[in-house]
Parts: structure tokens; sequence; C-alpha cells
């Protein structure tokens, strides 16, 4: 378990060449794994390992921050590899016909993956900036990503169960959950089950589990981390604190692709992609005939 030296590691202005020795260093994790949030990449750059590390502070992030504006504004980066699910627009969609509509639709087609399985599943995770370097893999997966937002979210967990009431699938629902480890993360994930079992119905078993973060791939993934808050009495057993976010993406899309995966049926992912794309030919199809039938 690495844990930081006391005192910040930079106070003093960067000179040019460690400023460039900077955006080397953030352009290289990024390049490796994309893409990543910029938490996610302010963790990466406060390894002390490192040439030129970054202090764990709010001076800090806003370094990192700055940095990965620049980098993509020099076109050094593409603009896709820092995920952001915090600011996203809301939109009307228009069309010019039915046949419009189906060629632009034919893409939202999905096969049911999980039609087959014996369990249905969601992701839920403490925060946004989590979600953003997931939504990829859940997409892929075909399960659900929720953001949860900590303590403040417990009418989300009764909206959560609410919608699974609704619906006349019996089978048990695996929600595995992502968040920090420190004396207050720790029991979110555990407020949030205790809310969802609630408001679920007896007839829909749930099983709820978090896969990240622990103490046990603290120690083997050798995570960075702080000393808890003085005074905090929550959760004594965790002796010091890492966030989400300084797990690396690649290592934590990996945990929860195997997690999701050991779910479904095997061949079950390939099989959908064969599927999408014949179902999604057929739809090109029938809008080429409404297109040319609006033409006429």
């Amino acid at each position: 378990m690495t844990a930081y030296r006391a005192g910040p590691i930079k106070r003093e202005r960067r000179t040019r060449e460690q400023i460039e020795q900077l955006d080397a260093q953030i352009i290289g994790v990024l390049s490796e794994d994309h893409p990543q949030s910029v938490r996610h990449v302010f963790y990466r750059m406060t390894d002390p390992r490192l040439p030129e590390p970054v202090e764990k502070s709010q001076r800090g992030y806003r370094h990192v921050q700055d940095r990965c504006v620049k980098v993509r504004r020099d076109g050094r980066i593409p603009y896709g590899w820092i995920a952001d699910m915090s600011r996203r627009g809301y939109y009307v969609n228009t069309f010019h016909g039915a046949g419009d509509f189906l060629r632009r639709m034919r893409g939202l087609y999905r096969a049911d993956l999980w039609r087959d399985a014996s369990v249905r599943c969601e992701v839920w995770v403490e925060s946004r900036s989590i979600a953003s370097v997931l939504i990829d893999d859940c997409d892929e997966l075909a399960v659900a990503l929720l953001p949860c937002g900590g303590f403040s979210s417990l009418s989300f967990a009764h909206a959560a169960a609410e919608e699974h009431n609704a619906t006349d699938d019996d089978r048990p629902l695996v929600v595995v959950y992502i968040g920090d480890y420190d004396p207050a993360g720790v029991l979110i994930d555990q407020a949030l089950e205790r809310e969802l079992r609630l408001h679920l119905s007896e007839r829909i078993p749930l099983h709820f589990s978090r896969v990240g973060i622990n103490a046990e791939q603290i120690e083997h993934h050798d995570l960075p981390t702080k000393p808890r808050k003085a005074g905090d009495r929550r959760s004594l057993h965790v002796k010091a604190t890492v966030e989400a976010e300084a797990m690396p993406a690649r290592i934590l899309r990996g945990i929860l692709r195997e997690r999701i995966e050991r779910m479904l049926p095997e061949g079950a992912l390939a099989a959908a992609k064969v599927a999408e794309q014949s179902e999604r030919a057929h739809i090109e199809r029938v809008a080429r005939m409404m297109s040319n039938r609006g033409a006429g």
C-alpha cells in the first residue's frame, strides 16, 4: 500500500521542463488507457515514483486539469480520451420522414443479451466521474449504469426498486457497486442496499455486492492512500482512504467486465452481435423502402 509522504510534493512554480515532463506523463497514461476521467489521470500523476509527481491536493488537481485542457487544445491527444459525464446536453430529435427515422434509429437496436441469463444485472457507482470510464463497457454488456450520488440518494434506491417491481421479471437482481474506500464511502453501499431491500418486491431476490474499491484491491494494486480524517469515528476498520478514481481505469473496467461476464450465458455476447447486424440490415432495407415511397 503506497502512503503519501507528509506535506506537498511540489509547491513552487514548475519550470517549462517540469511542465513538459508532466504533459508527457499525462499523454503517456492516456495513450495506454483511454478514456479516463480527469480525476483518474490526477491520481496517476500523484504517484511519487514519477519523474514529475503532483501533490495530492486541490491545487494539484487543478494543475492536472489545466494540463489536460492544454494537451487537448494543442492536438496532442484526442478530446475523446478524457471522459466527462457531468456536462451533457438535452436535445430534441426531429426527422425528415419515416425512412429517415428508421435509418437513424437502427443503431439503437440491441439484441436481448440477457434473455437466457439466470439473473438480471445493474452497475451502481458512487459518482459520475466513475461512471464516465465505465459507460462504454456497460453499454456493450447491456447493463444499466447508475451513478448514485452518495447518501443523499435514498430516493434513487426507491425509484430503482419501483422500476423493477413494475416488471414481470422474477429473476434475481444482481447489483454490483463501485465506490470510494473511506469511512463514509464504505457505508454508502450498505445504506443503498438496505433501502433497496426495503422497497424491492419480495418476489425478486437481491444480490448486492461491492466489487471496488476494497482493502484487498488496495494492497494488490498498490493504490495510493491518504490518512483518514482525524476525529471521524465511522468505520474504524478503515485505516487509510482511497478514492475509486485512484484505481487505474483499465484495471477498474477489467474487474467490472469479469464480474458481469460470469453472469452471461456462454457465447451470448457474440450471438447478440450477429443478431444485431442482421436486424439492423433489415431495418435499413425497410428505411430505404419508406424513403423511396416518400420520394414518389
